[in-house]
């Protein structure tokens, strides 16, 4: 007999503004349960330090977590100049100080050029990537490090926003880049280029694919609908499970063609685009799914959801 299931099930997706101080695991948990809800996942870490845009995938809407994984990101960072840290963060062991009295703005604007465009970055062993099933935090934790590979990355765009001067020099930055880029290892770079180390004191994540600030909710006040058992106003502050995937293009499918493409057949759809995955809707407007232009022009099922239940 099949376990019965503990929680809700929710489906959609919810920005959490993350709070600092915690993992995005964390607030994930906390989520999950203010939802009183069976699956939950969150679309890739942010830094227990940093805080801001975290999409919150549920239901069947994890089934589209991957595509915002692998969005686009931007972010809003102050580097302190003078201390740099194990961790290239503000969470980390100091291992250095210098005074920075003497960096100016235009020598950090002329460093900041290095790092526009189509960059290489060496992983922190600080960061959540895995070495052999271990995150690097953990093994970086037991003074254990390990060779990593460059990885290639993207600034979009990288520009000033401020410089305070000082002997800990501040700059804050906002950042425009693509998967997988560490804001730490621009903090720890730029640093080294100016001759004085760097850390990260503020990272706040303003955008994440689709997602901007201006679509957060705050921990707390899902906490509170959740003590006052208000499912209703819950359910009603979940964006739609494609809400991620908007930049795919829609194809709407007859109720005989929607059926075969759930048993995973593909499907002869007029007007397709030539290539590439679109999103899977029936005529009256339910998404059922992720499909994928086949070569020989028609549509294929590439990641489905449930039927609703009942």
């Amino acid at each position: 007999m099949a376990r019965k299931k503990r929680g809700r099930p929710v489906d959609g997706i919810i920005i959490l503004n993350k709070p600092a101080g915690m993992t995005s695991n964390g607030a994930l948990q906390r989520v999950k349960r203010a939802f009183f809800a069976q699956k939950a996942g969150h679309t890739g870490a942010l830094d227990p330090l940093a805080t801001g845009v975290l999409p919150l995938c549920f239901g069947e809407a994890t089934k589209c977590s991957q595509f915002l994984l692998d969005s686009d990101k931007a972010y809003r960072s102050v580097f302190t100049l003078g201390v740099t840290t194990d961790s290239s963060d503000a969470d980390g062991k100091v291992i250095s100080e210098k005074d920075a009295s003497q960096v100016t703005r235009e020598k950090v604007e002329a460093e900041l050029a290095a790092f526009r465009g189509d960059i290489q970055q060496l992983p922190s062993m600080f960061s959540a990537l895995k070495h052999n099933g271990q995150p690097l935090y953990k093994l970086a934790r037991e003074g254990k490090e390990v060779a990593r590979k460059l990885r290639d990355v993207t600034i979009f765009s990288l520009e000033l926003i401020d410089f305070r001067p000082g002997e800990r020099a501040e700059v804050e930055v906002e950042v425009y880049c693509s998967k997988g880029t560490y804001i730490r290892s621009i903090a720890e770079d730029l640093g080294f280029a100016l001759g004085c180390g760097a850390h990260v004191s503020v990272l706040h994540r303003i955008e994440a694919g689709p997602f901007k600030e201006s679509d957060v909710i705050e921990l707390e006040f899902l906490e509170s609908l959740a003590e006052n058992q208000d499912f209703d106003a819950l359910n009603e502050l979940l964006l739609p499970v494609d809400a991620g995937i908007q930049d795919m293009p829609e194809v709407f499918l007859d109720a005989d063609s929607g059926f075969y493409i759930r048993q995973g057949q593909p499907v002869t759809v007029p007007k397709l685009p030539l290539e590439g995955l679109v999103r899977i809707k029936l005529d009256g407007g339910q998404f059922i799914g992720i499909g994928e232009v086949l070569e020989d022009g028609r549509l294929g099922p590439r990641r489905l959801i449930a039927e609703p239940q009942g």
